[in-house]
Formats: C-alpha cells, structure tokens, sequence
C-alpha cells in the first residue's frame, strides 16, 4: 500500500461547518435579543399603566373622602405617580338624578401628549352636603 491510498481524514470540523454553526447561533441569539427587547417594552407599558390606573383612584377615594359636590365641568392637573410624570383630566357632568354626579378620570402621559390615553375611571358621586342628620 502506498501512502497517498491509506491516506486519513484528519478529525474536526471543516471551516464550512463552522460557519454554518456560526450563522445559526447568530440568528438565534438575535431573535432571542428581539424577544427579550419586546418583552421589556411590554413590562415598562404595563407599569406605566398601573402607575396611571393608581393614580386616577387615588383621586376618585380623595373626591369622596372629602364629601365635596363637584361642579360640572372639564380641569386638569398634574398627577405625578411613582417618580412617573402623569398628567389627569376630570370632567364632572351632571345625572338625570340631581343628587349624584358622574366623574370621569382620564390619565395621560403628559399635557401635551393625549393621543394615548393611560388610564379611565368612572364613579358617582352623592352630594353628601344634603344628607344633614
């Protein structure tokens, strides 16, 4: 036998199967970055939201703790929640009962910015002041 006829494959990989292995562990890390990026934005949405949701109750329990009868009408105010800069919109109306007003609470990201709306709450409200005992 001669030496070119015995002749060994040598053991390993070849550089094609390399790169090739290369260029699937590429896309997969990156679809898994995608992944990771979408489920970020998601959770920081999700926040916002709930920070925007505690910031209308908050106002709704401070209206009915303080027993007073809103007037009809839109206003807005500053609601900061968590470090978060929020902007709130209420508008009282009246009901076909007198006795009760309905009060909406809308919350955006900011005053300027009411293309997103983060948060609404609706309630009733008596007017306790003409419930004397």
């Amino acid at each position: 036998m001669t030496r070119s006829t015995t002749r060994r494959r040598a053991a390993g990989f070849t550089l094609i199967e390399v790169l090739v292995a290369l260029t699937i562990l590429a896309v997969a890390l990156t679809a898994a970055m995608r992944a990771m990026g979408s489920m970020v934005d998601a959770s920081m949405s999700l926040q916002t939201r709930m920070l925007a949701e505690w910031s209308a109750e908050n106002h709704l329990a401070a209206l009915r703790l303080s027993r007073t009868w809103p007037e009809p009408g839109v206003s807005g105010y500053a609601c900061p929640q968590g470090g978060t800069p929020l902007y709130c919109e209420q508008s009282v109306s009246v009901t076909p009962n007198p006795v009760f007003r309905r009060v909406e609470v809308a919350v955006y990201p900011s005053a300027t910015d009411k293309s997103v709306r983060l948060a609404w709450l609706v309630t009733i409200v008596p007017n306790e002041t003409r419930n004397v005992l």
